[in-house]
């Protein structure tokens, strides 16, 4: 269930979450939820993002009674800023696994070991910074890098792409390449709001013919994609199926999600 994937994740699960500017909100909750469940239950956790990030994540856990201070001196939680740990995996703009396993695969190996059965989580913003920068190859090349160490242990890992739902951006054919590299779609609204509201505006603006439109969008799921949340399934749906609305019927459920 869609509910429990931040606190069961898959091992060897590749997730990942499209968050705009404006809703950082839900990533920091998503986020720290998915550290706290694993930290409680006495996993590890690497964490590669911005120091701002970094520091909303811990007072998240802190507000959940977590001691982030006593892990990370335990090695229980490691904190690793994205850019510079970015720039240590990289060589001629692109990044290189030898390097990438050095530094990444070693960080993981402190932490976790095959005799053990605690587990480990990963979250990652690096590729999002490559992705933002407009280095979409080098993006899609850290992608395989992280399911390259991913098959060879049993970790999870989480990303994040300052990719807005609601935006022109997220369309197959600009994200189909993140959705293929992820085995699931964390959902921003897990609550069923943003599902709620699309269908909701599309009856609206289509009337009969939103039946209809509803069942192209369902046939439209591809098998390389990533398992993903009926919303975003829509909106992709939309953008592809009825380029000439989407905007439209999209604003619309963008306004009933913030009544």
């Amino acid at each position: 269930p869609w509910e429990k994937l931040l606190e069961r994740p898959h091992a060897r699960g590749h997730m990942v979450q499209f968050c705009g500017e404006s809703d950082q909100s839900s990533l920091v909750a998503n986020v720290s939820t998915y550290l706290w469940e694993g930290l409680r239950r006495g996993e590890s956790a690497v964490v590669v993002a911005t120091p701002e990030h970094c520091e909303l994540f811990c007072r998240a856990l802190e507000k959940l009674d977590f001691n982030t201070q006593a892990a990370a001196r335990s090695g229980r939680l490691v904190l690793l800023d994205a850019l510079g740990t970015l720039s240590r995996c990289m060589v001629g703009g692109q990044p290189n696994w030898a390097l990438f396993e050095d530094v990444i695969g070693t960080a993981m190996r402190r932490l976790w070991h095959e005799d053990e059965p605690a587990g480990l989580r990963a979250y990652g913003e690096m590729v999002g910074i490559l992705w933002k920068s407009g280095q979409f190859a080098a993006a899609i090349r850290l992608e395989q890098l992280w399911n390259r160490l991913l098959a060879q242990s049993s970790f999870s890992l989480y990303c994040s792409y300052s990719i807005d739902i609601f935006g022109k951006e997220f369309q197959p054919g600009y994200v189909d390449a993140i959705v293929c590299a992820h085995t699931h779609i964390v959902s921003s609204r897990p609550d069923r709001r943003l599902e709620i509201a699309l269908h909701q505006a599309m009856e609206e603006t289509l009337g009969k013919a939103a039946e209809d439109v509803k069942a192209r969008i369902e046939n439209l799921r591809r098998h390389s994609w990533a398992l993903m949340p009926n919303a975003e399934n829509v909106v992709l749906g939309l953008r592809e199926c009825l380029p000439s609305q989407a905007d439209a019927i999209i604003a619309r459920a963008r306004r009933h999600c913030l009544q």
